[in-house]
């Protein structure tokens, strides 16, 4: 379970564990919280008082101090897994969908090309088109893109790269989503 950590402005930072979110707690550098509690961790009992510490954990909290994320620079690290979330698994040649072991990271242009390794040059495809379409662009092997790539929002990447998100921290990344986002559907 991954605890969503964001600036005291709310821009998403990290996903964290609960012990990463307790010791944000225990140094006071939570700033605000929301979402459901979704752990107690108890402490020891203090000498003077005998009262025990006890910090409870929200699914997402935002945290003092200046963010390390600027949404304006960040590109997206490719992964296999964060394209095929991006293209609902779904081959961008013959529109099937596909479970992640049947598909390849296709790339429009190929290297044999020049084509790079970027978001704006890569979508998922099944391992059946990937290889008709070989070292050829779409337009060379008559197969017609059936969407368009692009690169994921910052709100979208944290979607993309945790597979086992809360539902309130799920509802609360959505929210944030740009219109556009294939992630809505």
């Amino acid at each position: 379970m991954k605890v969503l950590k964001l600036s005291a402005q709310g821009l998403p930072q990290s996903w964290i564990s609960l012990e990463q979110a307790v010791l944000h707690y225990a140094a006071d550098e939570v700033r605000w919280e929301v979402g459901a509690q979704i752990a107690i961790f108890r402490g020891g009992h203090n000498a003077m008082t005998g009262e025990q510490s006890i910090i409870g954990v929200s699914s997402i909290i935002g945290t003092k101090g200046v963010p390390n994320i600027n949404p304006f620079d960040l590109r997206p690290g490719l992964t296999n897994s964060k394209l095929f979330a991006r293209d609902r698994n779904i081959c961008a040649y013959c529109g099937a969908r596909f479970e992640d072991s049947f598909l390849t990271r296709e790339h429009i242009i190929p290297f044999a090309q020049n084509g790079r390794d970027h978001w704006m040059n890569v979508v998922t495809a099944c391992r059946a088109c990937n290889h008709r379409k070989s070292n050829r662009t779409p337009e060379q092997a008559r197969m017609p893109l059936l969407y368009t790539p692009y690169v994921p929002s910052l709100w979208e990447d944290f979607i993309l790269r945790n597979r086992r998100i809360l539902a309130d921290q799920m509802e609360f990344l959505m929210a944030h989503l740009p219109k556009s986002s294939r992630l809505h559907s």
